[in-house]
């Protein structure tokens, strides 16, 4: 079967891992790149061995490719996702799915009157870890699971990173740049969310630059930096999220646990694709490393789009599809609209969300 043909906009840093992985690619074959800045897709496809380097225009009316990878920046996903969509094309892109709920609606809806597939990253659950767990929880390994918790607790990436000030401006913060990978894991392992409640806020608004050649500059925060909340499950779990850029010292706190009635689940790191799966039984004082249900390696980025053209080709659903990107955008959404209106915040993308936490072959 010949490969399906892609190319991809924006050729930022992610881009590189990406490129690395759809090499091995056994369904795609990236034929080009572009960016708005066309010495960046020039560099990457002489670095990459890709055949064209074009304008974004130039890529959307090549009539050979039949596919979009959407790296650019988070302010751009939707966007670009439409013009994708509207040149005839699928589109898989990182995430956020999109910025506002209204711009994901859009990019849905045109999909559906296109005829056309749409996903977003992250795909981390496919790999090993997030797999294992899923399997675990199937299995029944810690019975029945009644409540999760998830956290996210940093000190912000001003001290590190050179350009930092989209992490604290409109669409950024720990929610939209951490909560898609922590969510989407949650919704994979236990179904899709029911209701959020929320506190949220600003508790460190003083931010520096602490490195590069704007060493020094004062940050303006324009979003929530600090937020907690709970989560209720369609199917009765409770859940409580903290995702924070105000926890400068570090946390010992797990990164994901569910609780069942027969024992704890602790899920690996969220933004990976392997990790241990660890299980406390009821009656035991240690935890056991459970075997993983297949073999991955740290970054895999690339896993959902291969299996979202397997599913284009089969006629089935995406497993990181627009739908799943959309519910967790919503999710995330509702903490800070919890907090402002001072009230529970029903979500309606929860029967949108059709299939139930499944294992994912990846042979």
């Amino acid at each position: 079967m010949d490969k399906m043909k892609a190319g991809i906009i924006g050729c930022g840093n992610i881009s590189s891992i990406y490129l690395t992985n759809l090499k091995k690619s056994p369904v795609i074959e990236v034929v080009a790149v572009a960016d708005i800045i066309m010495e960046r897709a020039e560099a990457r496809a002489a670095e990459f061995g890709i055949a064209n380097a074009y304008t974004v225009d130039e890529l959307l009316q090549n009539d050979e490719i039949e596919l979009v990878l959407n790296l650019t920046v988070p302010g751009s996903h939707a966007v670009t996702n439409i013009a994708a969509l509207e040149a005839g094309k699928h589109v898989y892109g990182e995430k956020p799915f999109t910025i506002s709920l209204e711009d994901g609606r859009r990019v849905l809806e045109l999909a559906e009157e296109k005829g056309l597939y749409v996903g977003t990253a992250p795909d981390t659950f496919l790999g090993s870890g997030i797999q294992t767990a899923i399997k675990a929880i199937q299995d029944g390994v810690i019975g029945r699971p009644v409540s999760a918790t998830a956290f996210f607790m940093g000190g912000g990436p001003e001290s590190w990173h050179p350009d930092p000030e989209f992490f604290y401006a409109y669409g950024g913060g720990p929610m939209l740049d951490m909560g898609p990978y922590y969510l989407t894991a949650l919704v994979k392992l236990l179904g899709p969310i029911r209701r959020v409640s929320a506190s949220t806020g600003v508790q460190i608004p003083d931010r520096v630059v602490g490195s590069g050649p704007k060493q020094g500059q004062k940050l303006q925060v324009q979003t929530p930096t600090h937020l907690a909340g709970t989560m209720d499950f369609a199917n009765g779990v409770i859940g409580t999220m903290i995702a924070s850029f105000d926890v400068r010292a570090g946390s010992g706190l797990p990164l994901i646990e569910i609780h069942g009635t027969e024992g704890t689940l602790q899920v690996p790191d969220p933004n990976f694709f392997n990790g241990d799966v660890k299980v406390k039984r009821i009656g035991s004082d240690a935890w056991e490393v459970i075997q993983p249900v297949t073999a991955s390696e740290q970054n895999e980025r690339g896993l959902g789009l291969n299996q979202m053209v397997e599913a284009i080709r089969g006629g089935s659903e995406a497993e990181a599809s627009g739908k799943l990107g959309y519910h967790v955008l919503e999710a995330m959404h509702a903490f800070e609209r919890s907090s402002i209106e001072g009230r529970h915040v029903l979500l309606e993308s929860t029967t949108q969300v059709y299939k139930k936490p499944e294992l994912v072959s990846n042979n």
